[in-house]
């Protein structure tokens, strides 16, 4: 048998393989180090993109001068091998290298630095590679043309499907990071070695390998993946030794919501989930319980007597810090107990206080493993209150548990009597623009839904809304009452409590606060209002408020597909932690959907300018830059679309962690498919116009996308959910695959260099995915809402389109 096949085949399988897989390594290690922040998504992509897209360019180049694609692919190969575990160490020790204090947040500009300077090795010698294989493929078919480049992109994003799935299903769940990075790299190693010929030349036969060989790489893998287990451990304590320098790390555990670690300082344990704080608990070894008990104690005796008879209870989060084991001091009938990840009870079992675990075995409890957006959107029974113990909305999967929708789907399932409670960290009197736009949004978004809103609270702020004025209170005289009447015995707890709590000065400033803010245009950036010397009653306040303007929705209305409070809690952080730094996120509050204008005129005005400049010079340089520019508008438009997409997932479907490498197979099957079925057109019958209906339809769907979008929010079921938005990936993979063997085409005919034609416009690709990326994570989504990623998308293809319509005549309308 020929090496022919596997040549054509394998070594472009392979790097789509290790793309795929890669990529979503280094992004699940960047979202740890970042805190779970999801706007470091597009920032890791970006960096992924710009560099594969140099390293294409780079490799162009150099196959070029020295004509050993051979060679240079073996030399590539093992370099990826050893570089890509390298980089997932240098992400453990990343915050080493920054002047922030244990922690603190990373800002967006340390995310985008750190992201470009730490991939860049990696990704450089992947984008090299796309252009060596094409030039292998192109000899071996001994043509001149981009065909070869087309067929490697089919075969590239083949393989990154493949890498998807197999992750997913498999690598996540069995070995850690470092070996599924060692694993993919050294298969790939091993392809290019044994497929490709040992003189770099096409005529020459793979080399052949004695059997001893086979024999030492099976006795050697099962000892280098046991020192890759010690190095996972040991990364994993260098990373921790950084966040959190005086806690031990003592056990971290594999989730498909996300690593767990559970570190230890003195007799308290915290958990951390992808990086970001769960919650923290006393020891089993702890007498009495500490500050972080005494919060849940607080929490739960609070919320509790906001309903006056309340027999059934749903309870989001917070059993194992001790809210549960609280709730049932109460004369409760049943509690529905919503805990995301099974791991993290597992994981939590050893090390949290007495009895906290115990209640779990209370016949009134039901313990739920399930996202609970997803439960209260199928439940079919009524409740008296729902309780809301989540972090505070410090990333976007956070963030859906305080938006409008949740809250009217929270409605839905409660009793015409019901409540609902949750809360949030706060300041003394709302100090602080951030905090206080943050609150305020939470008041203003639960008041949309529910015609009574009540706030209390000093460092935390307590939320009671209910549609029944006559069960929740903030009278310390009334809950007293109500829990006097319950006979409750708690320990840390008593009825004067209350009056502490609501001390009626405090909790007239807040209600004012939170009730006069974000009414008036500007208010995002210039926080609370001048407060009056004296406050009028809680009672009053609630009247009066009926007679003032209805709140700014674009920055006051916290929703799925505009979570601005998820932003405002990111500026609070960089607030508490890295004040010189926090005025980058506040000034991105001043973009306005009307910037992108200038920018698409200026395009067009590049193409007249240079359709000047080509009637002089006798050249198409106006056509040049339309078709560059039609990869880089797909690219950007996929990625922007893409970004919409992920994230209106996780807001809907529950998670991302698990499914991100899926997702993104799914576009990738599209994008191979597309350019699969497009490679017999290219053959003499592409052109600037269906390069044109590219865009043209490219646009269409991008729109569409957005303004059907929000409606998506609806579907209950979450394989319906999984189907719809496989759907639209998918689509938008299959154009983002057509385009690119027609743009290539079209720059063939107009330089006539192929691999000079296949870098230029694979760079340009990965140039506006990286530039849609950025914009779409960093900016447009948490600001303008994810429907204005979708218009982004449009804009940049319709402008490509107009492009392309400028400079029709100008030398490619021929090809």
């Amino acid at each position: 048998m020929t090496a022919r096949i596997p040549l054509h085949i394998s070594a472009a399988l392979m790097l789509g393989v290790v793309s795929q897989i890669g990529q979503v390594l280094l992004l699940r290690e960047f979202l740890m180090v970042f805190h779970g922040n999801e706007l470091s998504i597009g920032i890791v992509l970006a960096a992924w993109l710009a560099w594969v897209g140099a390293g294409s360019r780079l490799g162009a180049h150099v196959v070029d001068r020295s004509g050993r694609p051979f060679f240079l692919m073996k030399l590539s190969a093992l370099g990826v091998f050893f570089l890509l575990p390298v980089t997932i160490l240098a992400i453990r020790s990343l915050r080493g290298f920054l002047d922030i204090l244990p922690g603190a947040y990373i800002t967006l500009p340390e995310m985008l630095i750190s992201c470009f300077m730490l991939m860049g090795p990696v990704c450089l010698l992947l984008g090299a590679q796309f252009i060596l294989i094409s030039r292998i493929w192109r000899e071996k078919d001994r043509l001149k043309d981009t065909s070869g480049a087309g067929k490697t992109y089919v075969s590239e994003a083949a393989g990154n499907m493949l890498g998807g799935v197999l992750f997913t299903f498999v690598l996540v769940h069995l070995i850690n990071p470092f070996q599924s990075s060692v694993l993919v790299t050294g298969v790939m190693l091993a392809a290019v070695f044994l497929i490709l010929p040992g003189n770099g030349r096409s005529g020459a036969k793979p080399p052949a390998f004695p059997a001893w060989t086979l024999l030492a790489v099976i006795v050697l893998a099962p000892l280098l993946f046991l020192l890759l287990e010690r190095l996972d451990r040991q990364a994993h304590e260098l990373k921790w030794s950084y966040t959190a320098p005086r806690h031990e790390l003592v056990e971290t555990f594999r989730s498909k919501h996300g690593n767990i670690a559970v570190l230890k300082r003195h007799d308290q344990y915290s958990f951390f989930q992808s990086g970001h704080l769960i919650f923290s608990t006393a020891g089993p070894e702890t007498l009495v319980p500490g500050l972080e008990g005494q919060e849940a104690v607080v929490f739960a005796h609070l919320a509790m007597v906001q309903h006056q008879e309340p027999a059934r209870v749903l309870l989001i989060g917070g059993g194992l810090r001790g809210t549960l084991k609280e709730i049932i001091r109460h004369p409760v009938k049943k509690i529905d107990y919503i805990e995301l990840d099974e791991q993290l009870i597992r994981a939590a079992e050893p090390y949290v206080f007495p009895g906290i675990l115990d209640v779990l075995q209370d016949p009134r409890v039901n313990l739920i493993h399930t996202d609970a957006r997803l439960f209260v959107k199928q439940a079919r029974e009524k409740y008296d209150m729902i309780i809301v113990d989540a972090p505070d909305p410090a990333t976007a999967a956070l963030n859906r548990f305080y938006t409008r929708e949740f809250f009217q789907e929270a409605k839905n399932v409660l009793n015409p009597d019901g409540v609902l409670v949750t809360g949030a960290a706060s300041t003394p009197d709302l100090r602080g623009t951030a905090v206080a736009n943050r609150n305020t949004a939470v008041y203003h978004t639960l008041a949309d839904v529910f015609s009574t809103v009540l706030v209390a609270g000093d460092r935390f702020m307590f939320y009671f809304a209910s549609n029944s004025p006559r069960q929740v209170s903030v009278d310390p005289l009334v809950l007293q009452q109500r829990y006097q009447d319950r006979r409750i015995n708690a320990q840390g707890f008593s009825p004067l409590h209350y009056r502490v709590l609501l001390e009626e000065s405090q909790l007239r400033r807040i209600n004012w606060i939170v009730r006069n803010h974000g009414r008036s245009p500007g208010s995002h950036l210039e926080g609370p209002p001048s407060p009056p010397i004296s406050f009028r009653p809680v009672q009053e306040q609630m009247e009066a408020e009926q007679h003032l303007p209805p709140p700014e929705r674009n920055f006051f209305i916290n929703s799925d597909f505009q979570p601005i409070a998820y932003y405002y809690t990111l500026m609070y952080w960089e607030d508490l932690t890295r004040s010189k730094n926090r005025d980058v996120l506040k000034t991105l509050l001043h973009v306005r959907p009307w910037w992108i204008l200038p920018f698409m005129g200026a395009a067009l005005l590049g193409v007249l300018g240079l359709r000047i400049a080509g009637t002089v010079l006798k050249r198409p340089l106006d056509a040049s830059f339309a078709v560059t520019g039609t990869a880089l508008s797909t690219g950007m438009s996929t990625m922007a679309l893409q970004v919409a997409l992920i994230f209106s997932f996780q807001n809907i479907y529950g998670f991302i962690y698990e499914m991100v490498g899926l997702i993104i197979a799914m576009f990738m099957l599209g994008l191979a498919l597309g350019a699969f079925a497009v490679h017999r057109l290219v053959q003499g019958k592409s052109g600037p116009g269906r390069l044109a209906l590219v865009q043209v339809v490219m646009a269409v769907l991008a729109a569409l996308v957005g303004l059907f979008l929000p409606l998506a929010a609806g579907v209950q079921s979450a394989a319906a959910v999984f189907i719809l938005f496989s759907s639209l990936t998918f689509a938008s993979g299959i154009i983002n695959g057509i385009n690119f063997p027609l743009a290539a085409a079209c720059s063939m005919v107009l330089s006539r260099r192929a691999e000079q034609s296949a870098g230029r416009i694979y760079s340009a690709e990965l140039t506006g995915a990286c530039m849609g990326a950025v914009l779409a994570s960093a900016v447009v989504a948490p600001v303008m809402g994810i429907v204005a990623c979708c218009m982004l998308a449009a804009a940049a293809n319709a402008t490509a389109f107009a492009a392309l319509m400028l400079s029709r005549r100008s030398g490619i309308h021929g090809v």
